[in-house]
């Protein structure tokens, strides 16, 4: 079991602590390591397949190892985190259609002005996803 840190020394990350899934050791394995760095990945980005792809894993993987033995405690991390992570998405989704995307304008290879880009479908992705979880 993985020792728990002294109390307020990870303020926001309690997903992290988890019991990781026992394993073989195998050069493409779902190690310790990597299953920390899976959930960490997860956290920020809200997505199973991006996360497993930034620890060099399969979504396919990711989720056979979910449904293994004594993962339970990693099964709940992964709940937490993905939780966080859509919001983390959802606010800067939020945040981007509110206050627009600058761009730069550039002419003869100098800079002649900037832009800022609203985006409607954004706003109205963020506001769906808002209705969905109100309705969790």
């Amino acid at each position: 079991m993985t020792p728990l840190p002294p109390s307020g020394t990870v303020p926001n990350d309690d997903y992290l602590l988890f019991t990781p899934v026992p394993v073989k050791e195998r050069h493409n394995g779902w190690t310790p390591l990597h299953q920390r760095a899976f959930i960490m990945a997860l956290s920020h980005i809200g997505s199973v397949k991006l996360a497993a792809a930034s620890v060099g894993r399969t979504r396919q993987s990711a989720y056979a190892l979910r449904k293994r033995k004594g993962a339970e405690s990693f099964a709940r991390a992964w709940d937490r985190a993905l939780d966080c992570g859509q919001d983390n998405v959802l606010d800067h989704g939020i945040e981007r259609a509110l206050y627009g995307e600058e761009r730069e304008h550039f002419y003869r290879g100098r800079k002649v002005g900037t832009t800022r880009k609203y985006d409607n479908r954004v706003l109205r992705a963020a506001l769906s996803a808002l209705d969905r979880k109100a309705g969790r």
